[in-house]
């Protein structure tokens, strides 16, 4: 099957054009995603913030308030963890598919005891106790989801009056939590983590949005550009050649009197067809001289 130098431009200008395509859309995607996981880790470590600012306030602000009142009751409103959990608990009605927790595998609260997927956080915590943050993605019911942990470790010794043994903790803690739980922490040690797990569904989706208008985008480039080049392929290389093609014909026929051939201009085919009306000028000439 005969191809014609269109033909043949058109399979090559495809064939190029659909390994970029395939590759341009392979490196977007991989950066828009890229993109949408570090706007999502950015969202994670604002709720992680928000939640050591709750922390910080109520250890600095609302415990030397109730200082003298604690003496005598255990309130929980004045444990830092607490607030931060009740805290983030109001801020993330408005968003359910987010989370804050202060998982602990031996809670004093048992609201606070970790899932099993945070157990494993938290033991890879205290195998690395230098590691100061675990970042990583899971699958939930609603996709994935990218979570940040801290380690929640026991710094202040004076946590311990209330995690050691039972008998140190004050007896209105106990009235509220029991004996059972929450005791036999040991200082320094890591207890549990702090983690935020913040969904990527949203910035994949508007990542996924923006690939197929930059692809579409791309695509509807192409095709003006197909359009254009072969309109050029067929008014600078086509039309002559096809027009030189048939000259050749009527020269090879002896037909020497036929319109001469457009050699305007400074190009390849330009000093081809000049150099093809020379021959058949001469060829013109060669026939006369016979006939004579």
């Amino acid at each position: 099957m005969k191809l014609s130098i269109a033909a043949k431009f058109n399979i090559v200008f495809l064939t190029v054009f659909g390994i970029g395509f395939g590759a341009a859309c392979a490196v977007t995607d991989y950066l828009l995603r890229e993109n949408a996981r570090t706007e999502t880790l950015q969202s994670a470590r604002v709720l992680m913030q928000s939640a050591m600012a709750a922390r910080g306030y109520t250890a600095s602000h609302i415990v030397p308030l109730l200082e003298t009142r604690l003496k005598y009751e255990f309130l929980p409103q004045s444990i830092p963890s607490f607030a931060a959990t009740e805290q983030l608990g109001q801020l993330l009605k408005q968003y359910p598919d987010f989370s804050y927790k202060e998982a602990t595998l031996n809670p004093t609260n048992l609201r606070d005891r970790a899932a099993d997927w945070e157990a494993d956080l938290i033991n890879t915590l205290r195998a690395r106790p230098a590691l100061l943050e675990l970042v990583g993605q899971r699958n939930t019911a609603i996709g994935p989801a990218l979570y940040v942990a801290r380690p929640l470790q026991i710094k202040d010794a004076a946590c311990l009056r209330c995690h050691s043994v039972p008998d140190n903790a004050p007896r209105t803690m106990l009235d509220i939590y029991g004996r059972n739980n929450g005791f036999g922490w040991k200082h320094m040690e890591i207890v549990g983590a702090q983690v935020v797990s913040v969904p990527m569904d949203v910035p994949l989706k508007r990542a996924s949005a923006m690939l197929r208008t930059y692809m579409l985008s791309m695509l509807v480039i192409f095709v003006f550009l197909l359009v254009a080049l072969n309109v050029m392929v067929h008014y600078f290389v086509t039309r002559r050649i096809s027009a030189m093609s048939r000259l050749a014909d009527q020269v090879s026929l002896g037909q020497f009197n036929d319109e001469a051939f457009d050699v305007k201009g400074h190009d390849e085919l330009s000093a081809l067809a000049q150099s093809f009306a020379r021959m058949r000028a001469s060829l013109a000439s060669a026939m006369k001289m016979l006939e004579e």
